[in-house]
C-alpha cells in the first residue's frame, strides 16, 4: 500500500480550492477569469442574420446569389463542413458588406479554428460596426493572439473610452489577452500606457502588476500591486497575488503576509485557504488542519473543505475523523469521488478492516482511478491469503497500454512475494522480460527475485544491464553494491558502486544503510556507524536498526545495541531480519 502520509500530503496540496478560486494564482493565468471573446454557438438557419432587417445595416437586396451562398454556408455548417461554411460566409460578408454577416463569418471561422479567415472577417466586422464592443473585443483578441501588440492599442483605447468609469473589466481582460505573448516587455509597455489615465482604478494597477511579473520586472509588479491593494484592500484576489509574489523571498514570507491579512480580514475565505494550503506545503499539517476546519465551520456543506480536513486527519493518523470527513465529501457530491474512495480503502486497511477496504476499492468505477483501485484490491487480497483470487483479478484486467500491463505484472509479482513464492515471482518476471526486455522496472524486480533464490549471477547480470540502460538509476547501483557487500568478498567494488549511488541521491537512507553495511563488512566500523546512524535518524526502519545494532555490538557497546533492538522490535515485532540478527549475536 502506498504511504498514507505521502498520499495525504500530495492530495492536500492539489486541492482546487474551497471557494473555487486559485489558491496561489499562477501569473500565466488571469486573476479573474474573464474571456476576451465570448463566441456563441452558431445560430440555426432559421435564426441566422436576415439581410432585410437591422437598424443601421445596408439595405441588401436578397438576390438569388446571396440567398444561394447563405444557404450553402448554413448547410455546410450543419453537415460539419466547417472550413467550407466559414469560407462561404466570409465571401458573403465581403460581397454584401453586412456587419451581421461579418460577425457570423467571424464566429464560424473561430469555431473552425481558421485564424486567417477569422482575422479577415473580424477586420470587416469592426470596420462596418466600429461602435460594437463585441466587434472590438473580438478584433483585439485576434490581434493579440497573432502577436500584433501595437495594433491593439487604438481598439483597447476605444473600449476603455466606451466603458468610462466602468473600465475595470477591460483591464481584467488584458492578462488573458497577452499572458502568453512572446514579447512580455512590449505588453508591459502597452499596459502601463493604458493604465496611466486610471491611477485610481485598482484593476488598472493589477493589470500593470500582472504584465510586469510576466516580463520579469518583479519590483515594478510589487509596486503596482501595492497601489492596487491601497485602492481595494479587501479584494482577496490581490492578496492572493501578493502572496504569490512574496514566495520569491521564501515559504515564510507569504505565510506572514496572509496571517496579517487574516487578522484584518478574518472572513477572507480565499486567503485563509491559501494560508492553509501553504502550511500543508511546508509540512505543518496540524496548523493547516486547524485553518481548513475554520473554513469548514463557515461552509459545512463544502465537499472540498471536507476532503482537505479528511486528508490532513488521515496524515495525522486520526482515521476516525478522516473517515467521517471523507464520507461527507462523497455524500456532498465531490467530483473526485473515486479518488476519495481510494483514500477510504486505505484508511480501512490501516484500521485492519480488510473487508471494508475491499468494498471501497470495489466501488471505484471504470475511469482514471479504476486500475489503481484494482491493484490495491489485489494486493490486499494477497495479504488476506487469497492469492489465487488476487492473481485472477489481475489477469482479468484489460490494460490500455504497455505501461499499464507492466504495472499489473509488477503487482502480481508483489502478491507472490507477499506469499513468499519466490520461484513463481522469478518465473513471472522472466516471462515478462521475454516480452518487455528493456523495461527498467521488470529488470530491477527480477534481480530482487533472483537474489531471494541465491541466483547471484542473474542478480549481477540484471543490475548491470539496468545500469547500462539507465545510468542514473541510483537504486540499481545500490542493490548491486549491497548484494556484493552482503554475499561476496568484492567489498572495494561494492563500496565504489554505493559511492556512485550516493552521488546520485546523497541523502537516501536506504543507500546510506547499504554503504554503512559495506563499510562494516570491510572492518571500517566508525565510518559504518556514522552512515547507519544518519540512515536510522532519517528512516527508523527495522533492517537499518539490525545493521546499526550489529555495528554497535561489534564495537563492544552491547547495552546500546540492545536498547536499539528492543525499541525496533516494539515497533516491528515480526521483522525477520531484525530477529535473525538478534538471535545470531546474543548469547
Amino acid at each position: 500500500m502506498k504511504s498514507i502520509t505521502a498520499l495525504a500530503a500530495l492530495a492536500a496540496l492539489s486541492l482546487a480550492g474551497c471557494a473555487r478560486v486559485p489558491v496561489m494564482p499562477d501569473v500565466a493565468a488571469p486573476v479573474q477569469a474573464a474571456p476576451a471573446v465570448e463566441v456563441k454557438p452558431p445560430v440555426a438557419p432559421e435564426s441566422a442574420p436576415s439581410p432585410a432587417k437591422s437598424a443601421g445595416m445596408p439595405a441588401q437586396a436578397l438576390t438569388e446569389q446571396v440567398l444561394y451562398q447563405y444557404l450553402l454556408a448554413e448547410v455546410a455548417w450543419q453537415r460539419g463542413e466547417r472550413k467550407l461554411a466559414a469560407e462561404a460566409y466570409t465571401d458573403l460578408a465581403l460581397r454584401t458588406r453586412d456587419a451581421r454577416i461579418a460577425r457570423r463569418a467571424t464566429e464560424l471561422a473561430l469555431f473552425a479554428q481558421l485564424p486567417q479567415q477569422a482575422i479577415q472577417a473580424a477586420r470587416l466586422w469592426v470596420e462596418l460596426e466600429p461602435d460594437s464592443e463585441r466587434a472590438q473585443q473580438t478584433w483585439v483578441s485576434l490581434l493579440a493572439a497573432g502577436g500584433r501588440i501595437q495594433e491593439t492599442r487604438p481598439h483597447l483605447e476605444a473600449l476603455l473610452k466606451a466603458a468610462g468609469p466602468a473600465a475595470g473589466p477591460v483591464f481584467l481582460q488584458l492578462h488573458s489577452l497577452f499572458g502568453r505573448n512572446p514579447d512580455p516587455q512590449a505588453v508591459l509597455d502597452l499596459v502601463v500606457d493604458l493604465a496611466r489615465g486610471y491611477p485610481d482604478l485598482a484593476e488598472a494597477q493589477l493589470a500593470v502588476a500582472q504584465a510586469a511579473w510576466a516580463a520579469g520586472q518583479h519590483e515594478q509588479a510589487e509596486q503596482a500591486l501595492d497601489r492596487a491593494l491601497a485602492l481595494k484592500p479587501r479584494w482577496e484576489a490581490l492578496a492572493l497575488f501578493k502572496g504569490r509574489l512574496l514566495l520569491r523571498q521564501g515559504d515564510e514570507a507569504p505565510l506572514a503576509y496572509w496571517r496579517e491579512y487574516l487578522t484584518r480580514n478574518p472572513d477572507a475565505r480565499e486567503v485563509r485557504q491559501a494560508y492553509a494550503k501553504q502550511l500543508a506545503t511546508m509540512g505543518r499539517y496540524a496548523e493547516s488542519r486547524q485553518e481548513f476546519e475554520r473554513l469548514l465551520s463557515g461552509a459545512p456543506n463544502n465537499p472540498d473543505a471536507h476532503l482537505a480536513v479528511g486528508l490532513l486527519a488521515m496524515q495525522a493518523g486520526d482515521f476516525e475523523a478522516a473517515e467521517a470527513h471523507l464520507l461527507k465529501a462523497i455524500e456532498l457530491g465531490h467530483p473526485e469521488a473515486d479518488q476519495v474512495k481510494l483514500y477510504l480503502g486505505q484508511i480501512n486497511e490501516a484500521r485492519n478492516r480488510p473487508e471494508a477496504a475491499l468494498r471501497w476499492y470495489g466501488e471505484v468505477a471504470q475511469g482514471p482511478r479504476y486500475l489503481e483501485a484494482q491493484l490495491l484490491r489485489s494486493i490486499l487480497l494477497g495479504k488476506s491469503d487469497r492469492v489465487a483470487e488476487a492473481r485472477a483479478l489481475l489477469q482479468n484486467l484489460s490494460p490500455a497500454n504497455e505501461a499499464e500491463r507492466i504495472q499489473i505484472i509488477q503487482t502480481e509479482a508483489q502478491v507472490l512475494r507477499g506469499a513468499r513464492d519466490y520461484p513463481a515471482v522469478y518465473q513471472l518476471l522472466t516471462e515478462a522480460l521475454a516480452r518487455y526486455p528493456d523495461s527498467p522496472d521488470l529488470i530491477y524486480d527480477r534481480s530482487m527475485a533472483a537474489e531471494k533464490l541465491g541466483k547471484l549471477e542473474v542478480v549481477e547480470q540484471d543490475l548491470r544491464r539496468l545500469i547500462k540502460l539507465r545510468p542514473d538509476h541510483a537504486h540499481a547501483y545500490n542493490a548491486l553494491g549491497y548484494t556484493l557487500a552482503d554475499r561476496t568478498t568484492r567489498l572495494a567494488e561494492a563500496i565504489e558502486l554505493l559511492q556512485k549511488a550516493l552521488q546520485l541521491v546523497p541523502n537516501d537512507p536506504f543507500i546510506q544503510d547499504s554503504m554503512g553495511w559495506a563499510l562494516y563488512k570491510a572492518g571500517r566500523l566508525a565510518e559504518a556507524e556514522d552512515y547507519l546512524k544518519r540512515a536510522y535518524a532519517a528512516r527508523p526502519d527495522p533492517e537499518i536498526a539490525a545493521h546499526l545494532g550489529e555495528v554497535l555490538w561489534r564495537e563492544g557497546r552491547r547495552d546500546e545495541a540492545q536498547r536499539l533492538w528492543e525499541g525496533a522490535l516494539k515497533a516491528h515485532p515480526d521483522n525477520e531480519s531484525l530477529r535473525e540478527t538478534i538471535s545470531r549475536l546474543k548469547p
